[in-house]
């Protein structure tokens, strides 16, 4: 049984402060990338609801609306889409001061700017097919209910009053919502770049430290070439040679994690290589493979997955760097380090919360992924 399988590493973990306080971090991070579109305020897609009129505005602002039904209706799409992508909206949010339904209209004051409302008047007929989709009319009668529906459209489905809890950005989006969406971007991009660092740097380091020799000097030679370019300056050129985007800007941030897992397991396996057991399965006649597979790599698992951890930290950092300047996920996708980067100007100004909450975000779940790693090691007792 490798040192990471042992029961009493667990033991050892769970008793780790540490490491409970960044697994539960993780853990409701998690819960939110999956279930963002669920229980965001905007679940559309990308939560893109733009309202231009209640933009830059501070966190626990209310404002009323008036939801006037799109024509055509989009799709309703399924449970899984919707957890995937979001569902667009079926109504255009109008800002309102107030309003009156009539006979024919609803007569609402409309927000425009601080204190600025403009009378407008909307007919009935807008919201009369809306209310005939939601009762599940038949074309037969559609002429019918309509002119019924006139004057029985429910006047609380078309008011809406919504609480921004963390106020809006400047095109009038939720922040609240965005930072809620923005969650998974940076889990997505902590994963790939892990799993990418890790796939490489445990192939490369492995192939360096078991068999040595010329193997281990062209390895070297292309660590050290890598080691050498700053982290910011590689991924830059990978990002232009892959193109702007959102898989690539993960790939990117991942092909750059993996020298310092091929260093440490380097290091581990010429450690390694000829220890008793080692010599043993390869008296037994097991093939190089299985001996680094089933003996060798369950045993250094403890300090690559202390660097795993960091790399999944770091990752966050660098995408957030990469989206603050341009190059990283584009809009209209929520990123952390874009919502910054839209939004940093205020911090001077009487709304600095709009960068603010993005930057504590991301700040959190780093420290997060730090626990985790500061847990494993002293779990593992393992020796910097």
């Amino acid at each position: 049984m490798s040192a990471v399988q042992s029961p009493s590493v667990w033991l050892k973990l769970i008793r780790q402060p540490s490491a409970i306080i960044g697994g539960l971090i993780t853990f409701l991070a998690l819960l939110l990338a999956i279930s963002g579109y669920w229980i965001s305020p905007d679940s559309s897609p990308d939560a893109n609801r733009m309202i231009v009129e209640i933009a830059s505005r501070p966190p626990g602002f209310r404002q009323q609306f008036l939801l006037l039904p799109k024509s055509p209706q989009p799709p309703e799409v399924s449970w899984w889409k919707r957890t995937l992508y979001g569902q667009p909206d079926r109504f255009t949010f109008i800002p309102i001061g107030g309003h009156k339904w009539g006979q024919d209209s609803v007569v609402v004051q409309q927000f425009i700017d601080e204190d600025l409302y403009e009378r407008v008047a909307f007919p009935l007929t807008l919201f009369s097919a809306d209310q005939a989709a939601s009762n599940r009319t038949t074309s037969s009668d559609q002429k019918l209910n309509n002119q019924q529906s006139i004057t029985s459209v429910n006047p609380d489905r078309y008011i809406k009053e919504q609480r921004f809890l963390l106020g809006t950005d400047k095109f009038g989006r939720d922040m609240l919502s965005r930072l809620i969406i923005g969650t998974r971007i940076s889990l997505l991009v902590g994963g790939i770049a892990m799993v990418l660092s890790l796939t490489i740097g445990l192939l490369l380091g492995s192939i360096a430290g078991y068999y040595g020799g010329k193997s281990d000097q062209v390895i070297m030679w292309l660590i050290n070439v890598i080691w050498s370019i700053p982290t910011l300056l590689l991924v830059f050129a990978i990002t232009l040679l892959l193109g702007k985007g959102f898989w690539q800007v993960f790939i990117a941030v991942g092909l750059t994690m993996w020298v310092n897992v091929a260093r440490l397991v380097r290091g581990q396996l010429i450690a390694a290589r000829n220890l008793e057991y080692v010599e043993a399965a390869r008296a037994l006649g097991y093939r190089d493979f299985r001996i680094l597979v089933k003996h060798i790599l369950p045993n250094i698992m403890g300090p690559v997955l202390v660097v795993a951890a960091a790399n999944f930290a770091s990752a966050i950092v660098v995408e957030a760097g990469l989206s603050f300047l341009g190059v990283g996920v584009q809009p209209p996708q929520p990123s952390w380090g874009a919502m910054i980067k839209e939004n940093y100007n205020f911090i001077i100004t009487n709304n600095p919360m709009l960068a603010l909450a993005p930057g504590f975000a991301i700040m959190l779940l780093v420290l997060a992924f730090n626990l985790i790693g500061n847990g494993i090691r002293d779990a593992l007792d393992v020796r910097s």
